[in-house]
């Protein structure tokens, strides 16, 4: 395994004094925003966790190793490389790996690295999930896949609202993925706090959610969790104006043919032209609201073990 995983000086030193660490992805900086917003928020979110008692450990796949924990020159590269650096999930990771590549990770590859480096906590935008039409497409993120057999808990604002919603919770439930919500009974919809969908349990503490993180891994239970965190009330858009951007978008999929790992980059991007910019800053807000939180329950699993 140490010939493909990387973990930096300072997330090792962490990791060897037990003290918190929260794993983030960089499929938001390469593919999720445009440059130099992108870095500007990897910094942000990565100084979000420090003030919340964790230590960052951005991942991705730099010259074929799996890296947890990130300098800021890497950052910085991955950022300024945008879309050139290949989008890295599960099936990706052998190819990347063996050719010695760059790779930014999803949030599957982001469990797989955090699990190899032993990290428990992961923070991120929103989780992948069942597309809208899989009956036909079966198109299904390997996110989902990836919950149900890696234990890692994963800190969101639910799923991208551009999914199947309501498919997602039940392959979520049918894998045995419990969906956690923060002082919350509903499941979010990403850039806005409700959709309509129940979550599994409310837990209104840090420590609650901590507790029941440690119960599942202690029985020995597979997979992670989904912790779902609304986005901010000042910085949610409105569920019409959302719907109505999310619809034209996918039209407008639809008649260039975009599919795959394609549909998502440019499903967000198209979204933020049609939102005039609002979902790109309610983008940023609750990925830092989704850090803070990660770093509390990572702290909170590091005092009750302590």
């Amino acid at each position: 395994m140490h010939t493909y995983l990387s973990i930096s000086p300072e997330v090792r030193a962490a990791l060897e004094d037990h003290r918190p660490v929260v794993a983030l992805e960089s499929t938001i900086i390469a593919h999720g925003m445009p440059y130099p917003k992108n870095i500007e928020t990897a910094f942000r979110v990565e100084q979000t966790v420090r003030e919340a008692g964790a230590v960052p450990a951005t991942c991705a796949i730099l010259r074929g190793k799996m890296a947890a924990g990130l300098s800021s020159d890497a950052i910085e590269q991955l950022g300024k490389n945008g879309a050139a650096v290949p989008k890295a999930s599960r099936r990706d990771l052998p190819y990347l790996l063996s050719q010695q590549l760059d790779g930014a990770t999803t949030v599957a590859s982001t469990m797989i690295i955090a699990h190899r480096a032993g990290i428990r906590l992961f923070a991120t935008g929103g989780i992948g999930g069942v597309h809208r039409g899989a009956a036909s497409t079966m198109d299904i993120s390997a996110d989902l896949q990836e919950l149900a057999r890696t234990p890692v808990a994963v800190v969101c604002a639910g799923a991208k609202s551009i999914l199947d919603l309501g498919l997602t919770l039940e392959y979520l439930e049918t894998f045995g993925v419990p969906v956690l919500g923060y002082q919350s009974d509903e499941f979010p919809a990403f850039y806005t706090r409700k959709s309509g969908f129940a979550v599994d349990y409310r837990l209104d503490t840090a420590g609650a959610i901590a507790r029941l993180l440690s119960a599942k891994w202690a029985i020995g239970l597979d997979g992670g969790a989904v912790v779902t965190n609304p986005v901010p009330e000042a910085h949610q858009l409105d569920r019409a104006v959302m719907d109505r951007a999310i619809e034209a978008a996918l039209s407008d999929a639809g008649r260039q043919g975009i599919k795959g790992k394609a549909i998502t980059p440019f499903l967000l991007a198209r979204i933020e032209q049609l939102t005039e910019g609002r979902s790109l800053a309610a983008n940023i807000e609750l990925v830092c609201n989704n850090a803070r939180l990660a770093g509390a329950i990572a702290a909170a699993m590091h005092a009750e073990q302590a």
